[in-house]
C-alpha cells in the first residue's frame, strides 16, 4: 500500500514539473529594467540647472560691467549738477566787497537763535582773513572709478562671493563702492576679504562696512589715486555755516559723498577726539577753534584752553574770549574745572529763579521782569550780597588738548571734575572738547566714555585703540592726514570724512583780529587762583612743615610705600596737599623723584631720622 501511494505522488510531482516548465517557456522571464523598478532617477532637474548657470555667467558679467559704468556716469553727472558756482572767483570777490554786512548778518542770525545781541564794540572776522580757495582737481575720472568697480566685482567672484556694485560715492580721499550681495551670501564673507581686495587693487588700506547703516548694501571704501584737500574757507563759505542755526558750529570737514560736516556742539553736548601722533588731531582742534572765533564774539562765548604741551594753543593766548590765560600747568587744571562747576551751579540757581530750563531760555527771557524775579541783587541765606544777575550769559567751551598728561598727574580730581560737568553742564551752556593721542583705557575711562557719546577717531596703530575710542574696530584702517571716523550726535554709526585744513597764517590773522579789538578780560575769581602759587598749605611755617612731614614719614614707615594716593587715604587730605607733602619729602632727600605712576623710591632707612631741609623754600608745585 505504501509503495502504491509513493508511486502516485511521484506521478503528480512529475506532472506538476512539466506544467511549470511549459509555462516557463511560454512566459519569457526577462530581467526588469532599473528605470521600471526605480523610476525616480529619470527626473534630472538638478543636472539641468548647473549647466544653465555656467552658460549664463559670462553674459551676466558683461551686463553688470555695462551697468557699473552707467551708474558711475549718472552719479558723477548728479554731483556736477549740485555744484552751485562753476566760477568760484567772482563769488569770493563779492564776499570780500560785502564783508561787513555779512558779518552783521551772521551776528543777527546768532542773536535770533540764542537771544543774545553782539557787543557794539565787537566786529566778527570776515572772509578776507582766510586764505583764498584753491582750485581742486577733478579727482578720479569716471573710467577710473568704473575700472576699480570692475576689479572689485571680479575679485569677489574669484572668491565665490556673488555680489553686484550698485552705487558709487566719491569723496575727497576715498571712494565708497556699494555692493549688493546675492541672496544667501553672508556679509561676514565680504568682511573677511578686506586684505585680498586691497592686494588686487594695490590699495594702501581697505575698509569694509557691512552693512551700511540704513541701507541694504555693503560698503567697500577704497583710497583714491588722486587725493583732494578740504580747506577751511570752503566750509566757512558754505550755507551750513553762514546760514545755519547752530549755536556753536564745529567745522569738521567733508564726508565720503563730499557733503560738509558742520555739527552743533550744543547738541552733542561734549566731544571726545583721539588719534595717534601725526594723524591730524591738532589740525582738527585748530579748525574747531578758528570756526568758533569766526562766529562768536566774547559776549557770546568764553573759552578755557588747557595746553599741557605748551605749544598747541599759544596762538590763542590773550584772546578777549578767554576766561583765564591758557593753562599749561597740569596741576592747575583742577582749579579751572572747579570754577566751571561753581559757575554751573550759579547758573542753575539763576535759571531756577527765572523759571527757565537752559541757557537759550534764560537769554531770551523778558528782561523787564529782571527786578521782579531777582530784585536789584541776589542775596544768599547768610545775608551777604552777591554779584548782580547778568542780562545775558555766554556759552563756555572748555578745550583740553592732551588728556593723558592730566590723568597722569591728577587722575581722580580731573576725572571727577570732567564727569560732573559732562553730566549736568549742558543746560548751563558749558561744553567740553577733550583730545588725547594715547587712547588707553587708563586715559579714556568708562566714566568719561559714558558722558561723551559723540567721538572722533583719527588713525590709530591697532584695533584695540579703535575699540577704546569707538567701541569697535575701523580706525586702524584710516589713511592719516585728517582721515577720520565721526560718530555723529544722536546716531550709532560711523561717518568717514576728511578733516578741514587750517593754516597757521589763517589762525594768526583771526586771533590778531580779535586781539586788536579788545584786551583780555579775565575773570578775577579764577585768574587769581591760577596765577597764585598752587598750595593747600597757605602761610605754613617750619613747625607746620615738620608736623605734616612727620605724619607722612609715619605712614611711609607703616606701609613701606611712598605715594601720593597712600598719603591721601591715610592722612585724609586732598590730592594737592598730598602732592605738596611729597614734594617736601623729595626736597629733604627722603624720597626720590617721580617714576611714572608707581610709588617713589625711599632713599633713607625707614627707622632712621629725617634729614635736615637743605633745599629751597620755593613752591615745588609751581
Amino acid at each position: 500500500l505504501s509503495i502504491a501511494v509513493v508511486r502516485m505522488l511521484d506521478l503528480h510531482v512529475v506532472e506538476l514539473l512539466k506544467l511549470v516548465w511549459e509555462k516557463a517557456k511560454a512566459v519569457k522571464l526577462e530581467k526588469p529594467a532599473v528605470e521600471e523598478v526605480f523610476p525616480e532617477p529619470k527626473k534630472e532637474p538638478r543636472r539641468k540647472r548647473a549647466p544653465r548657470k555656467k552658460k549664463a555667467k559670462p553674459q551676466d558679467a558683461e551686463e553688470q560691467q555695462v551697468d557699473i559704468r552707467a551708474i558711475v556716469e549718472e552719479q558723477q553727472k548728479k554731483a556736477d549738477s549740485k555744484k552751485p558756482d562753476p566760477k568760484p572767483e567772482p563769488a569770493v570777490a563779492t564776499a570780500r566787497k560785502e564783508s561787513k554786512p555779512k558779518a552783521k548778518n551772521a551776528e543777527e542770525e546768532f542773536a535770533a537763535h540764542t537771544g543774545s545781541e553782539p557787543h557794539a564794540d565787537y566786529t566778527l572776522p570776515t572772509l578776507e582773513l582766510l586764505d583764498p580757495s584753491k582750485p581742486q582737481g577733478k579727482g578720479m575720472s569716471a573710467n577710473e572709478v568704473a575700472d576699480t568697480a570692475e576689479v572689485l566685482q571680479k575679485t569677489l567672484e574669484e572668491f565665490g562671493v556673488e555680489a553686484q556694485v550698485t552705487g558709487v560715492q566719491q569723496g575727497p580721499v576715498v571712494t565708497c563702492y556699494e555692493i549688493l550681495p546675492a541672496p544667501g551670501v553672508r556679509v561676514e564673507r565680504i568682511k573677511q576679504l578686506a586684505d585680498n581686495i586691497a592686494l588686487k587693487m594695490h590699495a594702501e588700506s581697505i575698509r569694509i562696512q557691512a552693512p551700511i547703516p540704513g541701507k541694504g548694501v555693503c560698503g567697500v571704501e577704497v583710497p583714491n589715486t588722486a587725493r583732494s584737500s578740504v580747506f577751511f574757507r570752503d566750509l566757512v563759505e558754505s550755507p551750513d555755516f553762514q546760514g545755519g542755526k547752530s549755536s556753536l558750529p564745529l567745522v569738521l570737514g567733508k564726508d565720503v559723498s563730499g557733503a560738509t560736516m558742520i555739527y552743533d556742539l550744543t547738541k552733542m553736548p561734549h566731544l571726545l577726539i583721539a588719534g595717534a601722533t601725526g594723524s591730524g588731531k591738532s589740525v582738527c582742534m585748530n579748525s574747531i577753534l578758528t570756526g568758533l572765533l569766526m562766529k562768536h564774539t566774547p559776549d557770546d562765548m568764553r573759552l578755557i584752553l588747557v595746553d599741557p604741551k605748551t605749544v598747541e594753543f599759544q596762538q590763542y593766548n590773550n584772546l578777549p574770549h578767554l576766561v583765564v590765560p591758557v593753562i599749561t600747568n597740569a596741576k592747575k587744571v583742577a582749579l579751572g574745572l572747579k570754577w566751571a562747576i561753581d559757575e554751573m551751579e550759579r547758573r542753575f540757581k539763576w535759571f531756577r529763579h527765572a523759571g527757565v530750563r537752559d541757557l537759550p531760555g534764560f537769554n531770551s527771557r523778558v528782561i523787564a521782569k529782571q527786578e521782579e524775579l531777582f530784585g536789584a541783587e541776589v542775596v544768599d541765606a547768610s545775608g551777604k550780597e552777591k554779584e548782580q544777575v547778568p542780562e545775558k550769559l555766554p556759552y563756555i567751551v572748555i578745550i583740553i588738548d592732551e588728556l593723558a598728561d592730566l590723568m597722569a598727574v591728577a587722575q581722580q580730581e580731573i576725572e571727577a571734575g570732567i564727569s560732573r560737568l559732562a553730566a549736568k553742564s549742558r543746560a548751563a551752556g558749558i561744553h567740553m572738547i577733550l583730545a588725547t593721542q594715547r587712547p588707553d583705557v587708563k586715559v579714556i575711562t568708562g566714566t568719561i566714555k559714558a558722558n561723551f557719546p559723540v567721538r572722533i577717531a583719527f588713525k590709530v596703530s591697532q584695533g584695540n585703540d579703535s575699540r577704546t575710542i569707538l567701541d569697535r574696530v575701523g580706525a586702524e584702517k584710516l589713511l592719516g592726514k585728517g582721515d577720520m571716523l565721526v560718530v555723529p550726535p544722536g546716531a550709532d554709526k560711523q561717518i568717514r570724512s576728511q578733516g578741514a585744513f587750517t593754516s597757521d597764517g589763517e589762525i594768526d590773522r583771526v586771533t590778531k583780529f580779535w586781539k586788536e579789538q579788545s584786551q583780555p578780560e579775565f575773570i578775577t575769581e579764577i585768574h587769581s587762583k591760577i596765577e597764585k602759587k598752587e598750595t593747600d598749605l597757605p602761610d605754613m611755617d617750619n613747625g607746620e612743615d615738620d608736623e605734616i612731614v612727620e605724619q607722612a614719614m609715619e605712614v611711609i614707615r607703616q606701609t613701606k610705600r611712598a605715594s601720593t594716593s597712600s598719603l591721601q587715604r591715610r592722612l585724609r587730605i586732598g590730592y594737592t596737599r598730598a602732592a605738596r607733602v611729597m614734594d617736601l619729602l623729595e626736597e629733604r632727600g627722603i624720597i626720590g623723584p617721580p617714576d611714572g605712576a608707581g610709588p617713589r623710591e625711599i632713599l633713607i632707612d625707614l627707622d632712621g631720622e629725617i634729614p635736615q631741609n637743605t633745599g629751597a623754600q620755593s613752591d615745588a608745585t609751581d
